[in-house]
């Protein structure tokens, strides 16, 4: 019976699951709807910076027959995906909370509501800041009898590795929180690898952003000041010594002890139901 139990609980988890990223889905698709209605004017908006930044009398391009027709839809999906993160998280986190001890659940949201508030500082500054500014220094380099004319195919596979490049640079300081929080390390030893974290973030501009010194320094030297901000706001997160630690496996011990409690009721209700041979 045990087993069976066992067998029961991993498949109310699996159908939990399911529902989970059903209604993920479901949210998505009912957000893209209205962003599909208005495809074209979404990636308007998004080819603006180079437009602006374009040669008089030069203009985008379109080198696939289709290309006008799919690429707005491609980026309405973005969108909408980019919209729906909160409600994702949610649904994250309703999954694995109860799987929880007390002082996980208690930084859990701080961190879920930080880190999607920094994905969406990370996708505006690369909008505002950085387009541009990259797109201002390609279109001045001038090659006699070259114009430019970018397709709108490879001007949004352009953008959407810069948004989730600047998106996740910019959860440097939940992670920097995290792992001061979680006792993986201290405010002080971070502190003085400070010159390597720097070395770090200009390599990750190097990976994450195309081969120009412009977008690598604008993601690099935000990375650091994120650095900067994650170590002074870890100072006042890290665990303060006995008296938290004695609480934190107070409620952990609170946590084990109700769940034993639960497994002695299902076999006790398993034993019951079990006819005697």
């Amino acid at each position: 019976m045990v087993l069976n139990t066992e067998e029961g609980s991993l498949m109310s988890h699996l159908l939990e699951l399911r529902d989970r990223i059903l209604r993920i889905v479901g949210v998505i698709f009912i957000i893209f709807i209205p962003c599909a209605i208005f495809a074209g004017d979404l990636y308007e908006v998004l080819a603006k910076p180079l437009i602006n930044s374009l040669p008089q009398g030069t203009s985008m391009i379109a080198t696939e027959p289709h290309a006008p027709f799919f690429v707005p839809f491609k980026f309405a999906i973005a969108v909408a995906f980019a919209i729906s993160v909160p409600h994702t998280l949610y649904q994250i986190w309703a999954f694995v909370a109860p799987g929880l001890y007390k002082h996980e659940k208690r930084i859990a949201w701080p961190m879920v509501v930080s880190s999607t508030l920094l994905f969406y500082l990370g996708i505006l500054f690369a909008y505002f800041v950085v387009f541009p500014l990259v797109f201002g220094f390609f279109a001045g380099i001038e090659i006699e009898d070259v114009s430019m004319m970018t397709d709108i195919g490879s001007y949004l596979s352009f953008v959407l590795k810069l948004f989730f490049a600047f998106g996740i640079a910019f959860e440097v300081p939940v992670a920097t929180v995290l792992m001061v929080k979680m006792g993986a390390t201290t405010p002080e030893k971070l502190a003085e690898k400070r010159p390597y974290i720097i070395i770090a973030a200009f390599i990750m501009g190097m990976l994450l952003t195309p081969p120009d010194i412009i977008s690598q320094t604008l993601l690099a030297i935000p990375v650091w000041l994120l650095f900067e901000l994650g170590l002074l706001a870890s100072k006042y997160w890290k665990p303060k010594g006995k008296e938290e630690s004695d609480s934190l496996e107070e409620d952990d011990f609170d946590a084990d002890e109700e769940m034993a409690k639960a497994e002695k009721q299902i076999s006790s209700l398993d034993s019951k139901s079990d006819p005697s041979p």
